[in-house]
């Protein structure tokens, strides 16, 4: 058993690698979409992860099958709104924008999901300087989209939409999920979410008349596939959860603001692209935004500095 110490010690390594995992798998999204159609993509990438991750609860665990309404009403609500609904309107995002620009727009999941939970879950009201963060990410958004006169119908600005109604999909469905009453282990619960999203959005694909072309899965296409299902999609998943036992959702969401500089680097370094200064602009106003909504978060962590202890 590794002492408390050790264990302390490990969350930063375990925080930089899982925004190292998710903050590539933008770039990976971006080399896929190039050659294979986004929902069938995003759908065949969930039915690898979905498999895996069942597969695992059920060698783990005693109970992996749902049992009733309060098992399958948290799968099907996660399904939809965390699988199906973000990555549908990501990966269409992403066909307009880069990797490193839908990265900047996600990082506002965890000021919409800290929205989400005052107006939907009764926390305390909206304080000033909170609303003026929750300003300041839509701020961010705006900045990163760029929305000249001339530009207001652009493909580019359409797809900022789109990535930012699936951060928008996403905080939402993570408060709804939140209060599950569900007694299903939390990996197995996720495998069954991932194979429902899955199933959505193959309907999705099917009625949106998305071809499967086997040609198109060239080796880059390949290994960008495997990547976003196995690194992505299960070792993401196993680092999120572990990480979420030691340091708690606040804290965890705090890797949203390190996978757009992830991101920018891996962009940079496989597809030769430079974020531009406007982008790097509105992440920082994002990250003000969020700064000031939870600032207890962030005050606490400054003075923790990544301590198990609750502040």
């Amino acid at each position: 058993m590794p002492s408390i110490k050790t264990k302390i010690q490990s969350i930063p390594v375990l925080f930089v690698l899982l925004a190292i995992v998710w903050g590539s798998s933008f770039v990976a999204i971006e080399v896929g979409l190039e050659r294979v159609p986004p929902l069938l993509f995003a759908a065949l990438r969930y039915d690898v992860a979905g498999v895996v991750v069942l597969a695992y609860a059920a060698l783990t665990y005693e109970r992996w099958l749902p049992r009733g309404r309060a098992d399958w009403v948290p799968i099907a609500l996660g399904g939809v709104l965390l699988i199906a609904a973000f990555h549908a309107l990501l990966y269409l995002g992403q066909g307009s924008v880069s990797g490193a620009v839908a990265a900047v727009v996600i990082s506002l999941v965890p000021l919409l999901t800290a929205v989400f939970d005052h107006t939907l879950l009764g926390e305390r009201r909206l304080d000033p300087v909170g609303g003026a963060g929750f300003g300041f990410g839509i701020v961010g958004v705006a900045v990163v989209a760029s929305p000249t006169p001339g530009a207001v119908g652009s493909e580019s600005l359409f797809g900022v939409g789109l990535v930012f109604l699936a951060a928008v999909a996403f905080g939402l469905g993570s408060v709804i999920t939140r209060s599950s009453t569900s007694t299903l282990p939390v990996v197995a619960q996720q495998g069954w979410t991932m194979l429902f999203g899955s199933a959505v959005l193959h309907a999705a694909s099917v009625v949106r008349g998305e071809p499967f072309v086997a040609g198109a899965w060239t080796p880059s296409v390949l290994v960008a596939f495997v990547y976003l299902a196995l690194g992505s999609g299960v070792l993401g998943f196993l680092l999120y959860f572990e990480l979420l036992g030691r340091v708690g959702p606040s804290d965890l969401n705090l890797v949203n603001y390190v996978t757009p500089v992830v991101a920018a680097v891996v962009s940079w370094a496989v597809l030769g692209q430079v974020i531009d200064a406007t982008t790097v602009a509105g992440f920082a106003v994002v990250f003000v935004g969020f700064a000031l909504l939870k600032r207890d978060v962030v005050r606490c962590l400054l003075r923790s500095r990544w301590a198990v202890a609750d502040c």
